[in-house]
């Protein structure tokens, strides 16, 4: 399979690139600065530039997306932009745009994260991300052109950077990166659609 890995040189991209490099996969891997083809999916022109590049493709996964850690009453519209801009609305073009290169059959899958199920100390603006992410899937799940699919991945905090966000994240199981890529795996390769694939410990995953 031709997969694009957006986001491919932060914690997850990596150990999602490493992972589907050892199953014989093609990558693309995909970023703002660095990567194969340099793409900002903030940017329609961007996307529809690098994505024209490409070609067409068996699979997007995008393991990207900035969010502000703030208090709620210290908040500015620039930090409620960040995140908007970035992983809520860029994760979304990805989608609206990236479904003219994608193959019949293939699949999207995003990424939320803990906080749209667990509030967490000056989370607001990923929580509210989050959620709209995962609803977002869910209803644009049956839309898709030409039996194309879409999941949603939200992790728990990664072992990687327990050690920065562990004042977030008190008592909290953390997963390795490594394991949480098989999560991605099983979103690409089987046959689930409009659906949030929960990793919130090493142990395993729910939905």
């Amino acid at each position: 399979m031709k997969i694009v890995v957006v986001g491919a040189s932060g914690t997850i991209g990596q150990a999602i690139v490493r992972l589907f490099h050892s199953t014989q996969h093609e990558v693309i891997q995909v970023g703002r600065t660095t990567g194969d083809v340099l793409i900002d999916i903030r940017d329609e022109h961007s996307l529809h530039q690098g994505l024209e590049k490409i070609g067409k493709v068996d699979a997007m996964i995008s393991a990207m997306g900035d969010v502000v850690f703030k208090p709620f009453n210290a908040m500015t519209q620039a930090d409620w932009y960040t995140g908007l801009q970035s992983k809520l609305l860029g994760q979304i073009q990805l989608v609206q745009i990236g479904s003219q290169y994608l193959n019949a059959g293939g699949s999207f899958t995003l990424t939320s994260g803990i906080i749209a199920d667990v509030p967490v100390k000056d989370g607001i603006s990923a929580a509210t991300i989050n959620g709209a992410l995962e609803h977002f899937v869910t209803a644009v799940a049956g839309e898709l052109p030409a039996q194309q699919r879409i999941n949603i991945v939200s992790p728990t905090v990664l072992s990687e950077s327990l050690a920065s966000y562990q004042d977030y994240f008190p008592g909290f199981s953390a997963i390795n990166a490594d394991i949480l890529a098989k999560v991605y795996l099983r979103s690409v390769m089987g046959r689930e659609n409009g659906r949030v694939l929960k990793a919130f410990s090493s142990c395993g995953t729910v939905s």
